[in-house]
């Protein structure tokens, strides 16, 4: 068997493979399952690859260009498409529902039998959580707003099922449900999971759950593609929901993808653009008549905020101002840090006493918080409303919004529950609306809340949705956390208008502010999201306060936890890498970081040794090497598989006086005559080729000759430590795919047999199965014969970007993420790899571990 060291190195994460270790009860249970491993933005350099690139040419290479932007294109519109379908579906349930109670509750006001009307809002709400359930129960990672899990594949985690097309369906249906049933949820959040999933799949052209629908496709068959479509869907995500195709763009690249260039920029861009107005123009046809005209540009719209004509001293914001919205970013990163506290409480409780349990008691749970949040929104509304005169610019129909139609949504949305004429009932207005209303009520009405109707609302939503979030149905954050600020900012207009005597404040714009400051202190977001209020305003001089707002209360609530996101991403484990290591991190090398440990294969490898190579380890990919020996033209007279290990040493091996002799022999290259004849004369004073060159001389040890190892020897776990660690010159890095694939393929020789004569692969055949490549343990090998070789040097990657011992962490962190590589090798001066750095060595609390080693050594 081919040897291997006696230990296993982290090629790749030890959670991501699987591996388990040992964890506190808390992280033993699992909301959704551990990543299988990390995704590789590098290419591949090897021979198949290289066959691709001498084909190409300036027109197969514009063809490709083409072909991208047609499926970034029509990811977009995809992606718009599904939007217009969760909205519609939203709206009518909603209406129906809305209907149908609002009139039980006007008839049995009279008749005394509001328990009826409870219980058909209680009927409607039930069903429809019960079938969002169900659907989290088909497909489990469609639970939640998927944001976490998309920006754990952007960053380069592989999250199982995350970008399949049953979790779409569950999703987009899902979230439906979720909101048509009365929960405090949003839709905006799963939208942007949909549009991911869009393009990962829509340019792969076969899916898992449609086996029987596939195509010849040949394109984009690697990560390095695949992530890219995922970026321009997640943006197409955003840009549908809130109609900020410029904010979906900045959204992707702030939130997820830790590589990106200009000619991405352009595609994203592209694909946002085309999802808002393909979303818009369906909107529009549908709900005005009007094809064409565009007047919708996303799922939630805020509005135009203007003052009203008839108030000369009316500003929608002035430098004054900016103290408060400074004070309110300060509140709302206390509000969002604690929401963020609560909630990491609610789900650690949940991966200890729900999860566990059969899948049943996720169902009841969500059932029981569909129950409580009915009847605490009936009760509110009848019990804690009051009824309210109506203002005159509701009557007189005052155009506020530009939007045809809007102004009169906004007043027809004004409940009158249990208030005589001309009044109405303030609690009811904002509890028996969709949230979209209830948002659009908080922005555009004047003077129709009081104080103890806002800070009742404002602490009911707080405490229910940060209940819900977490449940196992499709569910969005952004929404209920806008509804949530919104109150929040209301309030504090209305005091200020009432308690200080500030007239001339907007309330629209403290509510909007409000908005901001405690959605920014929930996801901690700032650049994104503060293009994507603005867009979703349409008013530029709002640009100024909602940045300020959200700086403010990003850094108040990073003083205290992790955004909303990032908690949940820590909760499953997910090795996360920020944007940049902290500054002490550079008293660590990539010495002190890298697993020595390793597992590898040679060149030239017997088929039982890889196999068994295969089969008991997970690592996802194998440094291939050959060991340095003192006595190796011993070796290459008795064995014919040693020797063709070291025959490849010897011709992989660089020395300057050989590229020399080579350059020498081309008159282009040197020119010049007295050039020429140096190389001659340095090559006629060289050594003979029996004796060692000086590289070899270099390679030499002083310290006792290393075990002379047999490459189809099986590994010993009673090994030396000198046996373990014996010098291995680097070659290249192969993959477990490619090593399955060449298994599958039968691509091997006979020792009796050349290595020329082995079987050669397309670039096509070697990516002909992703991204689902077969399972080592599914295999049925006995076809092969196990004494066969397996030369994999024509499909290895030789050049993969790799580091020095004594290079600084920040270095090796800056290299891993901007490239979004998957294992980073760490060689010595002499060509001998000597560790490998994963993904997982370079997470926080692994740097953090060893930092702490590194000050008890000094």
């Amino acid at each position: 068997m081919a040897g291997c060291g006696a230990g296993l190195c982290c090629c790749c994460c030890p959670r991501c493979c699987g591996e388990r270790e040992s964890r506190t009860p808390e992280e033993l249970v699992r909301p959704l399952p551990l990543p299988r491993g990390s995704l590789d933005y590098d290419r591949c350099i090897n021979d198949p690859y290289l066959e691709v690139l001498e084909s190409m040419d300036n027109k197969k290479a514009r063809k490709y260009e083409a072909v991208k932007w047609v499926m970034v294109f029509a990811i977009g519109v995809c992606t718009g498409l599904v939007g217009l379908f969760v909205d519609f579906f939203v709206r009518l349930f909603t209406q129906l529902k809305f209907r149908v109670v609002q009139s039980s509750v006007e008839e049995c006001t009279e008749k005394g039998c509001l328990a009826l009307s409870l219980l058909e809002l209680l009927g409607f709400n039930l069903t429809f959580v019960f079938l969002a359930s169900l659907l989290v129960l088909i497909q489990p990672v469609a639970a939640g707003s998927g944001i976490p899990e998309i920006k754990c594949y952007l960053n380069g985690v592989k999250v199982p099922g995350v970008v399949r097309l049953r979790t779409v369906v569950c999703k987009a249906m899902g979230v439906l449900f979720s909101v048509a049933g009365g929960l405090f949820v949003g839709k905006e959040g799963p939208m942007i999971h949909s549009g991911a999933v869009v393009g990962a799949g829509l340019p792969q052209f076969q899916s898992i759950s449609l086996r029987k629908i596939q195509f010849n496709f040949p394109y984009f068959r690697s990560d390095r593609d695949k992530r890219d479509f995922v970026s321009a869907g997640a943006a197409a995500g955003v840009a549908a929901a809130f109609g900020a195709p410029i904010g979906g763009t900045l959204f992707s690249l702030e939130e997820g993808s830790s590589f990106w260039n200009q000619g991405l920029t352009w595609k994203v861009l592209f694909c946002s653009m085309a999802a808002t107005f393909t979303l818009n123009f369906f909107r529009s046809g549908i709900q005005f008549g009007s094809w064409g005209s565009f007047q919708l540009p996303g799922l939630l719209n805020f509005g135009e905020f203007k003052c009203s004509e008839s108030d000369k001293k009316c500003h929608l914001w002035t430098a004054v101002d900016l103290g408060f919205f400074i004070l309110m970013g300060f509140i709302g990163g206390l509000l969002g840090a604690t929401f963020n506290c609560l909630n990491k409480r609610l789900a650690k409780y949940r991966m200890r006493n729900v999860h566990p349990k059969p899948k049943l008691v996720r169902v009841l749970e969500s059932l029981l918080v569909s129950l409580t949040t009915t009847v605490v929104v009936f009760v509110a509304s009848m019990v804690l409303g009051e009824c309210r005169q109506m203002s005159s610019t509701s009557h007189s129909g005052n155009d506020t919004l530009s939007v045809q139609g809007m102004s009169e949504d906004v007043n027809s949305s004004i409940k009158t529950f249990f208030c005589p004429n001309e009044t109405y009932n303030d609690m009811a207005t904002l509890f028996f609306n969709p949230q979209e209303s209830a948002i659009l009520q908080l922005f555009h009405q004047d003077g129709t809340f009081s104080p103890v109707t806002l800070s009742l609302f404002f602490l009911l939503y707080f405490l229910l949705s940060c209940w819900t979030y977490g449940i196992s149905v499709p569910s969005g954050l952004f929404v209920p956390s806008l509804l949530c600020g919104a109150a929040f900012g209301r309030l504090v207009a209305n005091l200020l208008k009432s308690y200080i005597g500030l007239d001339h404040i907007y309330s629209g714009t403290f509510a909007l502010i409000g908005a901001a400051a405690f959605l920014g202190g929930v996801v901690r977001m700032t650049i994104s999201l503060t293009v994507i209020l603005i867009e979703s305003t349409n008013e530029i001089t709002y640009g100024l306060p909602i940045m300020i707002t959200l700086m403010v209360a990003k850094w108040t609530g990073d003083f205290f936890n992790k955004g909303i996101y990032d908690i949940h991403v820590n909760l499953r484990g997910v090795p996360l890498l920020e944007w940049e290591t902290e500054v002490e991190m550079d008293k660590l090398r990539a010495s002190d970081i890298m697993e020595p440990n390793l597992t590898y294969v040679y060149p030239h490898t017997r088929i039982q040794s890889l196999v068994s190579i295969l089969r008991t380890t997970v690592h996802h990919a194998f440094p291939v090497v050959t060991e340095n020996r003192g006595n190796e033209r011993e070796f290459m007279k008795g064995n014919q598989l040693i020797s063709n290990n070291i025959k490849f040493k010897k011709s992989s091996i660089l020395t300057r006086a050989g590229e020399q002799r080579k350059r020498s022999q081309s008159m282009k290259s040197y020119p010049s005559s007295e050039l020429r004849n140096m190389c001659d004369e340095h090559i006629t004073t060289e050594e003979p080729p029996e004796k060692e060159d000086l590289l070899q001389q270099m390679l030499e040890r002083r310290y006792t000759p290393y075990p002379n190892l047999y490459p189809d020897q099986s590994p010993s776990e009673e090994w030396t430590m000198e046996e373990r660690f014996r010098p291995l010159t680097f070659h290249g890095l192969i993959l477990r795919s490619q090593l399955v694939t060449l298994l599958v393929r039968g691509v091997c020789y006979s020792e009796s047999q050349s290595s020329a004569s082995q079987p050669r692969l397309s670039h096509a055949e070697m990516s002909e199965d992703y991204p689902r490549y077969p399972d080592i343990h599914d295999l049925d090998l006995t076809l092969l014969n196990p004494r066969m070789i397996v030369d994999v040097t024509p499909y290895m990657n030789p050049s993969p970007f790799a580091v020095s011992p004594n290079t600084h962490v920040s270095q090796v962190f800056n290299l891993f993420r901007t490239m979004g590589l998957r294992h980073l090798p760490v060689v010595n001066a002499v060509g001998e790899i000597v560790g490998i750095i994963t993904r997982h060595n370079l997470t926080h609390e692994f740097l953090q571990a060893r930092l702490r080693q590194h000050y008890q050594t000094i």
